[in-house]
């Protein structure tokens, strides 16, 4: 088995990531990042998406083409209402009397006509779970800059609270449905004929490089000194490879030969500026001629939006039939049940009935532990400091 960068350092998290005391929340709040819904939304999204960027119309409608091809909509919506339903029906399983609300960062339902409906519905300390598992500035800080932006936006400063759930990527909720997700790909292989050297990509966003080396807290060591050198793509590069090492290692019994990879996808922007790579049609074309059959995992989402029918299941895919390879797209974690009830655990983790910390364990499968509750102050830093909730002060 092998691996993108072998020999990764595993640094332990500083004293930042101390669990938080857990407080009563009266409501969820499930942040997305929003998708157009019909032809007429598709540029006022985007311009949304870029907002900032002076981008013209014109260059807009380069990127529309993947929203047209679908009739102008994007699945994640639907997922992300699929995903509130299955988190609602979960929590009253456990008799967790939460309402779950959704709102986006870029599109309809907006966060703060959210919070607005939550605050008149009497709803003021919200716990907001991120559709995103990994440390990054666009995974984690801007969803907090997002949140309280949409607190001012919605005028309710001082009368909303808003705290956030940890990064869960190697959570058994996470992780687990992705095993079997792989598992079963890799079945699919060798019941076709494809199996006898199997390769594995784990696909997960491309994000410039200046981004993902900032990605995750600054001071890491318990003695806050800096991370030791050689991780190209900071925690977030980090994350995605300790997860594929443990996904790797669970599926090792039933496929011992497979190899692995992690690749990028859906960069954008200038392309003077590096972004992470391999890209995942450039890692395809390079595999060996021996590779019998691949696995294309997309590791780094948690559902099979745009990015994943459009970059994955329409080119990675190409690529793969042009070079005359067999390939399988595994799925997401979607509204897996395991995954449903992953996120429960850590709504559980941080939502106290008592007011009291009621000791529920803190569940991770990686080297690194759970996760920080609270994110230092310059975690995930972008090109500005912006007001965020749920950090240290």
């Amino acid at each position: 088995m092998t691996t993108a960068e072998p020999g990764a350092q595993r640094p332990p998290l500083a004293a930042s990531a101390r669990r938080v005391p857990s407080r009563r929340y009266d409501a969820i709040l499930l942040t997305g990042f929003g998708g157009p819904e019909g032809q007429d939304d598709v540029i006022p999204f985007l311009r949304n998406v870029t907002a900032g960027r002076g981008i013209p119309d014109e260059r807009l409608e380069e990127v529309a083409h993947h929203y047209r091809a679908f009739g102008g909509v994007s699945p994640i919506n639907q997922q992300n209402r699929d995903l509130q339903a299955a988190l609602q029906a979960e929590l009253k399983r456990r008799g967790i009397d939460l309402p779950v609300y959704w709102g986006n960062r870029n599109w309809d339902p907006y966060l703060a006509d959210t919070l607005r409906d939550a605050h008149a519905n009497g709803h003021t300390t919200l716990l907001a779970l991120v559709t995103a598992a990994f440390s990054s500035y666009s995974g984690c800080r801007q969803y907090r800059e997002d949140l309280a932006k949409a607190v001012s936006e919605a005028g309710l400063e001082g009368q909303v609270h808003v705290d956030k759930i940890r990064q869960y990527f190697d959570h058994p909720g996470f992780v687990r449905p992705n095993v079997e997700a792989v598992r079963a790909g890799l079945h699919r292989l060798a019941a076709e004929g494809n199996g006898a050297a199997p390769h594995v990509m784990f696909a997960t966003h491309s994000i410039p490089l200046s981004a993902a080396d900032a990605s995750g807290p600054r001071e890491t060591q318990p003695d806050g000194s800096e991370v030791p050198g050689g991780n190209a793509g900071g925690w977030y590069a980090l994350q995605q490879r300790a997860v594929a090492e443990l996904i790797m290692a669970e599926v090792a019994h039933d496929f011992p030969d497979a190899e692995w990879s992690l690749v990028y996808q859906s960069r954008s922007g200038s392309p003077q500026v590096p972004w992470l790579e391999p890209d995942i049609n450039d890692a395809i074309g390079d595999l060996p001629g021996d590779v019998t059959g691949l696995v294309i995992s997309p590791l780094g989402f948690v559902s099979d939006h745009m990015e994943v029918l459009w970059d994955l299941d329409t080119e990675a895919l190409a690529t793969c039939a042009d070079r005359g390879l067999p390939a399988v797209r595994v799925p997401t974690v979607g509204i897996d049940p395991t995954f449903i009830s992953g996120l429960v655990d850590l709504i559980e983790e941080r939502h106290s009935t008592s007011g009291q910390q009621e000791g529920m364990s803190r569940e991770a499968m990686s080297d690194f532990g759970p996760w920080q509750d609270i994110c230092p102050v310059d975690c995930c830093a972008g090109r500005e400091l912006k007001p965020v909730v749920a950090a240290a002060t």
